[in-house]
């Protein structure tokens, strides 16, 4: 049987660990799993249910959030040995909440039709603090029934929810756009803020201007006061941007599109991940370009 007021959280990393907890405090019985024990223990300290498999978590809920890393992982989580879909009930309304390819969102969308799901093609945007506070974006695109089921869950862990269709694809091909943005922005970051500390500028000063000058955007006020701090905690990790930025390339040659400055924010990132930085803090990729011109940035020896 099915309970409406039973919400499951399959990945509790940065985002989906906020969104199990804003699950919990509206007031939902939240099943959550993930790889790591330490992890599932605080979650169960929080007042969840920690499960070691999918399937564990997906019995009996309503609602089925997956915040896994790529499409890979969920294929493995859903269809996989003791995935979710060996003990959800017909009707289960899954949020495909990781970032992936258009194509490969349909895919999986399309599998778990026919097994008698709900699907929800629900990517999110706003960091680990919006998830914490239940105040994420999300791109979503599904059926009125989907939205219906699931409507209490997002407002649970959202402060917008744009539907964007009536089928799933177009949530995911407006994320890859937004991700896009965000990985071309935080290059961007990163390449300012080197060259301020190669010509002498104090950081600190520096960010407190342009945070409120023409120049800014969301992910210079948030990775800015990274690099600043030297704190390169990873809240979104080198490694994500490669993959996303990857499907921008693919989906371009895919279409014909043209995007020569995420190719170049790409580059960068790979570049990155390759010196052993892609679990870092994604404001990391800062720490190629000092290195390249002789900078040096806070948290990096001198």
């Amino acid at each position: 049987m099915q309970d409406s007021r039973k919400a499951t959280v399959i990945g509790l990393g940065s985002m989906g660990w906020g969104a199990a907890l804003s699950l919990l405090r509206a007031g939902f019985a939240v099943s959550g799993c993930d790889v790591r024990q330490d992890v599932l223990q605080r979650f169960s300290e929080a007042g969840g249910k920690a499960c070691d498999t999918p399937a564990a978590a997906a019995q009996g809920a309503e609602s089925v959030f997956v915040y896994v890393v790529n499409h890979a992982q969920v294929e493995h989580v859903l269809f996989g040995p003791q995935g979710a879909l060996e003990t959800a009930a017909a009707g289960t309304v899954f949020l495909l909440c990781t970032t992936m390819a258009p194509s490969a969102t349909i895919s999986i969308s399309e599998r778990l039709q026919a097994a008698g799901m709900l699907v929800v093609d629900a990517p999110v945007s706003g960091g680990h603090v919006k998830a914490l506070s239940g105040e994420i974006t999300v791109m979503a695109s599904g059926t009125d029934e989907a939205f219906a089921r699931a409507g209490a869950a997002l407002d649970a862990v959202s402060a917008k929810v744009f539907r964007l269709g009536d089928r799933p694809g177009p949530g995911s091909q407006v994320k890859m756009i937004n991700q896009l943005l965000a990985g071309v922005h935080i290059a961007a970051t990163a390449e300012a803020m080197t060259l301020a500390a190669k010509t002498g500028i104090d950081l600190k000063t520096l960010y407190d201007v342009l945070r409120v000058s023409a120049g800014s955007s969301w992910m210079f006020e948030n990775r800015g006061e990274h690099i600043v701090a030297g704190d390169y905690t990873p809240r979104s990790a080198v490694d994500i941007f490669v993959k996303d930025l990857g499907i921008v390339r693919s989906e371009a040659e895919r279409t014909g599109g043209v995007t020569p400055l995420a190719a170049t924010a790409l580059e960068l990132f790979v570049e990155a991940s390759q010196a052993g930085l892609g679990r870092e803090d994604d404001a990391a990729v800062a720490k190629i370009l000092a290195r390249k011109c002789g900078a040096t940035l806070p948290g990096m020896e001198g």
